[in-house]
């Protein structure tokens, strides 16, 4: 190889530019990772109850989502510009083009403003529980276009625009049990049995409360009281099972069976 020509190569391998350019992405890189690591370590020290955790990792995964984007927005116009673009006159010709630009991403900026309005209301946040088209999911992260949901049936991770919010149930951290009473028992015993009940149904692992909210129904063979179960909305399956088998050992105790219909069949003499 003539040695002009290597030379020349080794000019545009060292170029300033790319020199340069490097430099900035490595720099940018180790910055981002800082920054992320100190997000990160405030959000824990912040997280005080279940709720707080939730919160913090719902603020933590939005600023990481815009930190992301606003260094990376930044870092290509830096590169742009270094590498001998004018990025002033790039800027001022996006204005120029907005109104078209503008009419393409109207579903970008609707995610975006559901986005804020998902976070401002606290309509839900990371690790609640939501249904989305009849799938029950856990929020993994929430981010200003899209919220990121773990199907609890089969374990896969679903991506949902935030515009789609009206389609979207948050689950209750409480569950509406009914207790079924014969008619044979007698008011003030019914009202023991519940209470009974109640007190092996707190026992769960999974539930934080349990109390009688009444009455609700007058069956055709029972009466049924409605209690409130509070607990997680990921436990809700698991709470239903606990009051299932408290019911079954709450009557066990008191002597008596669960009510089911009675079919009566009536003989005609001929």
């Amino acid at each position: 190889m003539d040695k002009a020509k290597l030379i020349e190569m080794l000019k545009d391998i060292f170029n300033v530019r790319i020199v340069a350019s490097i430099i900035i992405v490595v720099v940018v890189f180790i910055f981002y990772r800082i920054v992320m690591a100190i997000l990160d370590k405030q959000a824990k020290k912040a997280s005080n109850g279940i709720l707080a955790k939730g919160k913090n990792r719902t603020y933590f995964e939005l600023a990481r989502n815009i930190l992301s984007s606003l260094i990376l927005i930044v870092t290509i116009l830096v590169l742009l510009q270094i590498n001998g673009v004018n990025v002033t006159s790039l800027l001022a010709g996006v204005g120029i083009a907005g109104i078209v630009v503008g009419l393409a991403i109207q579903d970008w900026l609707k995610d975006i403003i559901r986005g804020t309005t998902i976070l401002s209301d606290d309509y839900y946040q990371v690790g609640d529980i939501i249904i989305f088209e009849g799938r029950e999911g856990e929020v993994m992260s929430l981010g200003l276009k899209t919220t990121k949901i773990r199907d609890l049936a089969t374990g896969s991770i679903l991506s949902v625009a935030n515009r789609k919010i009206e389609q979207i149930e948050v689950m209750p951290d409480s569950v509406f049990y009914r207790v079924p009473i014969p008619y044979e028992v007698s008011l003030s015993d019914a009202d023991k049995i519940v209470a009974d009940v109640v007190d092996l149904i707190k026992k769960s692992s999974v539930v934080k409360d349990c109390e009688v909210k009444g009455i609700a129904e007058l069956a055709d063979s029972k009466i049924e009281y409605v209690l409130m179960v509070s607990c997680r909305a990921i436990d809700k399956m698991q709470a239903k099972k606990d009051c299932n088998r408290a019911v079954l050992e709450g009557f066990e105790a008191n002597g008596i069976s669960v009510p089911y219909n009675k079919l009566e069949v009536m003989k005609k003499d001929i």
